[in-house]
């Protein structure tokens, strides 16, 4: 088939690509002043703790090489902890510690790590080695997630996350991450996690991927991946569109977990969402973007949904009878 063929019928099913994304509705959609609240997950976390959504705790920062040569003051009391770039993106240079035995720290995968690794591992991530753009950047200890155990099945060794696409402030299409073996326990679509294509309306789990690759059980543990109902799922997409009015990016990704303990938390937000979740979920972003966009077009301004709730109504209606190219 050629590349003109193959392009026709993706864009037949309403698949959206990356230079439409990129030009359409990033660039249209999302005010650059607002990118330093989603690319620095410290101010992102301030941010959505002002407008009072829930967040993993932060433990503490590392900004300088002195404070790295240091660290074990900053450790002292934590032997679960996850170390992530402050400017990170796709899930490069996060580090999951889930216990400390005598002077090594394990990681989620069951690998040891001492001291010095860990200095060393700190240091390059304030060399910019994983930040968006290579510049100097911070580290970030935050609070381990304790994942809710209904997720007990479809995971292997990490912590699964939800993603949902918001657009305008209204949640459109989502899916679960899902950890295996091959991942290394991250919720990484790129290294081998499951993508979990979530129907909007009702929260449960249509279509699975690994690495673009349809799967029906998960690999590590056999359980099936359609069917399964995300707890709480109006509650999810209630907080999804939330975050838009924290920060209001036109085109959003909003990334959650659930915590057995303390619930829904947010772990970040992306002014620059990936497409695998069409692939996920079966089903193109473009009909849906398209329906958002009429029913802003008719909607009077003083009649548009300003609560979080009502947009989730509406969207759940669309995804009920308006998905359509």
């Amino acid at each position: 088939m050629s590349l003109l063929a193959i392009f026709r019928q993706l864009n037949s099913h309403g698949v959206l690509g990356l230079n439409g994304r990129n030009g359409r509705y990033i660039m249209r959609c999302n005010n650059r002043r607002l990118y330093p609240f989603v690319d620095d997950k410290i101010l992102c976390k301030q941010r959505l703790k002002e407008a009072g959504i829930n967040v993993p705790d932060l433990l503490g920062t590392i900004a300088t090489q002195h404070d790295a040569a240091h660290l074990l003051g900053k450790l002292h009391n934590h032997g679960e902890f996850v170390i992530k770039p402050a400017n990170g993106s796709g899930g490069d240079g996060i580090l999951v510690i889930t216990s400390r035995r005598n002077q090594r720290w394990i990681t989620a995968s069951g690998k040891q790590i001492d001291l010095p690794t860990l200095e060393h591992y700190v240091s390059n991530i304030l060399t910019g080695m994983y930040s968006l753009a290579g510049h100097p950047d911070r580290a970030m200890i935050e609070a381990l997630v304790h994942f809710d155990p209904v997720f007990g099945d479809l995971t292997s060794q990490g912590v699964p996350d939800i993603r949902v696409i918001v657009y305008h402030g209204y949640p459109v299409m989502a899916m679960t991450r899902l950890p295996t073996r091959q991942s290394d326990g991250k919720a990484n679509l790129h290294q081998g996690a499951i993508g979990a294509g979530i129907d909007i309306g009702s929260g449960h789990t249509v279509n699975a991927v690994i690495q673009n690759y349809n799967v029906h059980e998960h690999p590590d543990t056999g359980a099936g991946l359609t069917g399964f109902q995300v707890p709480n799922w109006e509650m999810l997409l209630n907080l999804s569109a939330k975050c838009y009015d924290a920060v209001p990016l036109g085109y959003l990704g909003v990334d959650i977990v659930l915590d057995r303990e303390l619930g829904p938390l947010v772990l970040e937000l992306n002014a620059r969402p990936g497409l695998n979740i069409q692939i996920a979920n079966g089903a193109g972003l473009k009909p849906r973007l398209n329906a958002i966009d009429r029913l802003i077009k008719t909607t009077p301004s003083d009649s548009t949904p300003a609560d979080a709730n009502q947009r989730v109504t509406e969207a759940c209606r669309l995804n009920a009878h308006d998905w359509k190219l």
